[in-house]
């Protein structure tokens, strides 16, 4: 974690100064450092999702609904990070329109999840 707001406040440093004379090289510079960061977290990312996917096989849910859990997650995260970056440009009409995205996708992406726990409760309930 060190290493990470290490790489972050040296970037934000060049970025307030690369802002004043070279907005665009600055602007860059926070979409490198941000899409660095993010690759410098892909081996726990990793990590995580092999041990979800343990515990799916391990509890005996299908693997269909551990799937679209982990998209859902990504979506989650890939659209705060579209739209942070967005937001740092200075387009928050764009931003709002990446996070509705990211929201209406994640609600198809949830719809068979929804089904399946409608159907149990309605199997449980007596008729």
């Amino acid at each position: 974690m060190v290493q990470i707001v290490g790489i972050g406040l040296i970037a934000t440093f060049l970025a307030l100064i690369l802002n004043d004379q070279k907005p665009m090289f600055a602007f860059m510079l926070t979409v490198f450092v941000g899409a660095f960061i993010f690759l410098f977290l892909i081996d726990q990312i990793v990590a995580v999702i092999v041990m979800l996917e343990r515990i799916a096989v391990n509890a005996n849910i299908n693997d269909l609904y551990i799937k679209t859990i982990l998209k859902i997650i990504g979506i989650a995260y890939i659209a705060e990070f579209g739209a942070q970056i967005t937001k740092d440009a200075g387009q928050a009409a764009i931003s709002a329109k990446i996070e509705l995205a990211g929201k209406i996708l994640i609600l198809v992406m949830a719809i068979p999840i929804l089904t399946v726990i409608i159907e149990t409760v309605l199997k449980l309930i007596p008729q």
